[in-house]
């Protein structure tokens, strides 16, 4: 089998869980040396030993080195077979990362496959499972990409305990789509999720956002999770243009008012409207897999992330195409060619 040689000191976790969902994509298997080597806890954690041992499950794949703490890995995959999966994290690591490593490979099966995973659902470093649902499975729709997310339980560090259950549709071929105008803005919407916390605190959450954009403030907008497993708080905003939707987080931190978690959303939030780019900065870098698998593709975006680079990179490795990047007033436009 055809191996690609991996330094996995160029990047995190992403690193990795692309390198995954690549292997399992074209059948290339990889071999990646000094895993988040550059990290204060280099190698394999929970989540992402997760991720490996659920690719390996999905494809029959031969793996060396899937271990705590591994600072290398080889993998070697077989078929990608659709089915009932569940894979538990054991941590509050991320269940939504674990979802993202799965998918494309689960869409080019033959038929319909679900997913329930088990552990972090909204983690201040991973995209929660309200922007999954609200912003990323909607995008990867306009390519053609038929899958849907239940949130079961929320979970949140250090508890975890979270519960998600994902149904995706056979997707032989993506369309190939330009993200490039989001469109007159249509509505802006707030919710708050507070677990083991007053819900007195998301109400002043909501209030500020309230005073800032005018969305409803209404208590039905604050979810309090019971029985709560842990503490945890996430302040979020959908913000639907006529093209696209965004959406973004804050998380609660201990210390941190209410006001405080609102107005960094604010400000987040803000920032997305003056801009003016279609793509927000974290869904830009989780476009670029299903670009690349439609063939083609471009958005706009208000910068270049690392993660953007190293991901892009990355794929053009595994897959007979080309990135680029070029800024055009006041924001980037990114497009894909093979």
């Amino acid at each position: 089998m055809e191996m690609i040689e991996i330094d996995g000191s160029q990047g995190g976790g992403q690193l990795l869980r692309s390198a995954l969902s690549l292997s399992l994509c074209t059948g290339i298997g990889f071999a990646m040396q000094d895993i988040r080597a550059k990290r204060p806890r280099p190698g394999l954690m929970r989540q992402h030993l997760t991720a490996v041992n659920a690719a390996a499950r999905i494809s029959g794949a031969q793996v060396e080195g899937a271990a705590l703490g591994a600072t290398t890995l080889r993998f070697a995959p077989g078929p990608v077979q659709a089915g009932d999966y569940q894979f538990a994290i054991g941590s509050a690591g991320s269940a939504t990362l674990v979802l993202q490593t799965l998918l494309p490979a689960l869409w080019q099966a033959a038929s319909p496959s679900r997913l329930r995973l088990e552990g972090g659902t909204h983690n201040p470093m991973a995209p929660s499972a309200d922007f999954i649902s609200s912003c990323y499975l909607p995008a990867l729709a306009r390519m053609g990409v038929q899958a849907e997310l239940q949130l079961h339980v929320p979970g949140f560090h250090p508890a975890g305990g979270g519960v998600l259950e994902a149904t995706v549709q056979a997707c032989p071929q993506l369309q190939a789509q330009a993200f490039s105008v989001r469109g007159p803005l249509q509505t802006l919407d707030a919710q708050v999720l507070v677990s083991g916390l007053p819900a007195a605190i998301g109400q002043r959450e909501l209030d500020v956002l309230a005073q800032r954009f005018g969305v409803d403030a209404h208590p039905r907008h604050v979810r309090v999770v019971r029985p709560a497993l842990g503490p945890g708080n996430v302040a979020s905003m959908t913000v639907q243009h006529a093209a696209h939707v965004e959406h973004f987080d804050s998380h609660g931190e201990r210390g941190l008012a209410a006001e405080d978690v609102a107005g960094r959303l604010a400000a987040t939030v803000q920032a997305y409207l003056d801009g003016g780019a279609c793509v927000g900065e974290h869904l830009s870098d989780q476009l670029l897999l299903p670009m690349a698998l439609a063939g083609g593709g471009s958005f706009t975006t208000a910068l270049i992330s690392d993660h953007l680079r190293s991901n892009a990179r990355l794929i053009e490795k595994f897959l007979p195409v080309e990135f680029d990047w070029q800024q055009r007033g006041p924001h980037w436009e990114v497009w894909v060619n093979r």
